[in-house]
């Protein structure tokens, strides 16, 4: 959360060079943190202030913290990454990019915020998450993590027996029919203008999925401003309670062109990723990847468990690095 909606305050930037600056104060980013000030490593984590589960009103899926709040679930992580001599500083990443490596070539990297601030580090672990973009419906946005939902595991029991209507917006809506079907009876299947074949249509009847070609104009709110249903482009109104849509997935890719990062697109348009590969390592020495920026299905629990094998990468990697500079001013010390 940013310092304006968290009663916490910034931590400072340290003056000197950190092992570890984690870009992104979520599941992930807090995970690595996490581990890394547990090896005893210096570490800074930048948080942007925007989680991408910030408009929901609890995290599921998450065995022990089912039902938390996402605020208080960053709440506990800050304060206990801060518990093991981490730092959490409310920030925007403007520029990452390397600096000029050791002595001994181990890596450097600098990083800029918004205010000026800079700080140096060894290595850096990228958990900027990413921004899910809605269809351009009017009025759909203002039910986001509500009654407007694209998860069925994150928020399909909180909605269960409800009427449902899946906007599609590609492919994966059609595995998002079967998955909200399993939720409700009262399923309809807004296309949207997307293509179905036979064979899904066949099996949308054999579900009693009920598909409506027309194109959706609006959501309609009751009086009470909750989502009461869709406005057609004929006019007609279909009343639904919940409406689930299949979001473009973009990785928040934002002030850290200067790192190189590879980017991949996902298949059938569903957005864009970092690559990364065993343990969120890159191609960019010194550089890894964890969460949603790079695994953009992953629900909470999948994007800690990912932070921790980063940071727990990052800390052996760094142990053997010291080791070889030790090594090398052994080496000098006896030359001299």
């Amino acid at each position: 959360m940013s310092a304006q909606m968290s009663h916490d305050a910034s931590d400072a930037l340290s003056g000197t060079t950190v092992d570890v600056v984690v870009i992104g104060g979520g599941a992930a980013g807090l995970n690595g943190a996490l581990m890394l000030a547990r090896s005893r490593r210096s570490v800074v984590v930048i948080d942007s202030g925007t989680p991408r589960n910030a408009p929901a009103d609890a995290m599921h899926g998450f065995i022990v913290l089912d039902g938390t709040s996402p605020a208080e679930i960053l709440r506990r992580g800050r304060e206990q990454v801060r518990a093991y001599g981490g730092r959490v500083v409310f920030g925007e990443v403007v520029s990452a990019a390397p600096a000029d490596a050791s002595p001994d070539g181990d890596p450097r990297f600098t990083l800029t915020l918004a205010d000026g601030r800079t700080v140096t580090a060894r290595r850096v672990l990228v958990a900027t998450g990413l921004r899910d973009e809605l269809p351009d419906v009017p009025g759909l946005a203002a039910h986001w993590g509500h009654s407007v939902v694209h998860c069925p595991y994150c928020h399909g029991y909180e909605v269960r027996d409800e009427p449902i209507g899946i906007l599609a917006t590609g492919p994966a809506s059609v595995h998002h029919a079967w998955l909200f079907r399993q939720l409700t009876d009262d399923l309809v299947y807004f296309t949207r203008g997307t293509e179905l074949d036979a064979d899904t249509r066949a099996r949308f009847a054999a579900r009693s999925i009920r598909v409506l070609e027309a194109q959706v104009s609006a959501v309609v709110d009751d009086e009470d401003g909750a989502l009461a249903g869709v406005r057609l482009d004929d006019g007609t109104v279909v009343e639904r309670r919940v409406l689930a849509v299949a979001t473009r997935l973009e990785a928040r890719t934002e002030g850290l062109e200067g790192l190189d990062l590879p980017v991949e697109e996902l298949p059938d348009a569903m957005g864009h990723r970092f690559a990364s590969a065993m343990a969120g390592t890159t191609e960019v020495p010194g550089v890894w990847v964890a969460g949603n920026a790079t695994d953009l299905t992953a629900q909470v629990g999948a994007s800690a468990a990912a932070g921790a094998l980063a940071g727990s990468h990052i800390n052996a990697l760094l142990a053997t690095a010291d080791t070889d500079a030790a090594l090398a001013e052994a080496a000098r010390t006896t030359t001299r």
